[in-house]
């Protein structure tokens, strides 16, 4: 069974039957799709690579309702801190977006109720995609990585690509390059897809995970308590987020992270990363 097959058991036996009579005969929309964009009162639509598309079939509230309280595995309580930050991750990586009116208390949000859009993002692993990129990363010479920043438009791959490069630099590459522990902080379960603690993806052999917490309380604990060789997360931008990296570099921990952008103006545009980038910590600058 395929990562798409595996989703569309979440839906409803209608909007299943009805995506696969779609597809079921074309391969290139099986290897292609990227998203299934479910809006209430308008039709579903495939996102693929490069084109969309759009499905004869318009959604009802209750039958999305019927799908989050499936991904949530009939606990929607359960998965409520998840919803309140609008997306959550299942099993095998795939992120689900959610939209819909915010209920807020004490400035903080407590809720998502009248959820009239979700958007699943389908992950998939494939292994060797960073065999390139790795030979700007590693130092051969040293025995270690250059800290190393990679940039993409979001959609690009990204954090597929950090995720085999966390595998490769955690396995070690026979008579090339020798394994390092890693500590991985995947805040939204993107990157491992732990399921009940367990990474069902690959991401080495050496490599701990910590996850469902913010990518600088994250780093925080796994040099504290894993001693570390590399940290590598996803998405870096916040201002909490640099000041837990600068105490990385102080530690003497490597590390690889990754932010949204398409070009050095986007990263000067970033003040945090900017200033990091400025205090020479970051040797290398990767776009995608």
């Amino acid at each position: 069974m395929n990562e798409l097959e595996k989703i569309l058991r979440y839906f409803s036996s209608d909007i299943c039957e009805f995506i696969i009579n779609v597809i079921k005969n074309d391969s290139k929309i099986i290897n292609d799709i990227r998203e299934i964009r479910i809006r209430v009162g308008k039709p579903i639509i495939l996102k693929l690579k490069n084109d969309d598309i759009v499905l004869r079939y318009t959604v009802s509230q209750q039958e999305i309702l019927k799908i989050l309280e499936k991904f949530c595995e009939n606990s929607i309580y359960a998965y409520k801190n998840q919803i309140c930050n609008g997306f959550l991750t299942i099993r095998g990586g795939h992120r689900i977006g959610i939209c819909g009116t915010v209920v807020i208390e004490n400035n903080e949000i407590v809720n998502i109720k009248y959820i009239s859009s979700l958007n699943v993002r389908i992950a998939r692993e494939i292994l060797n995609c960073s065999n390139q990129m790795l030979k700007e990363i590693l130092d051969i010479q040293n025995h270690t990585i250059y800290n190393t920043l990679i940039v993409s438009p979001p959609g690009k791959g990204k954090t597929t690509v950090l995720r085999d490069i966390v595998r490769q630099i955690s396995n070690g590459i026979p008579n090339y390059f020798k394994p390092m522990t890693v500590g991985l902080v995947d805040e939204r379960g993107e990157i491992a897809a732990s399921y009940r603690g367990i990474p069902q993806n690959d991401v080495g052999i050496r490599t701990d995970v910590i996850g469902n917490v913010n990518k600088s309380k994250g780093i925080e604990m796994l040099i504290r308590t894993m001693a570390p060789e590399v940290i590598a997360c996803d998405e870096i931008g916040l201002k909490d987020d640099v000041d837990a990296i600068r105490k990385t570099f102080v530690s003497g921990v490597k590390g690889i992270f990754t932010m949204h952008g398409k070009n050095l103006e986007d990263i000067k545009n970033n003040k945090e990363i900017s200033e990091l980038i400025e205090s020479k910590r970051i040797e290398k600058i990767i776009f995608i």
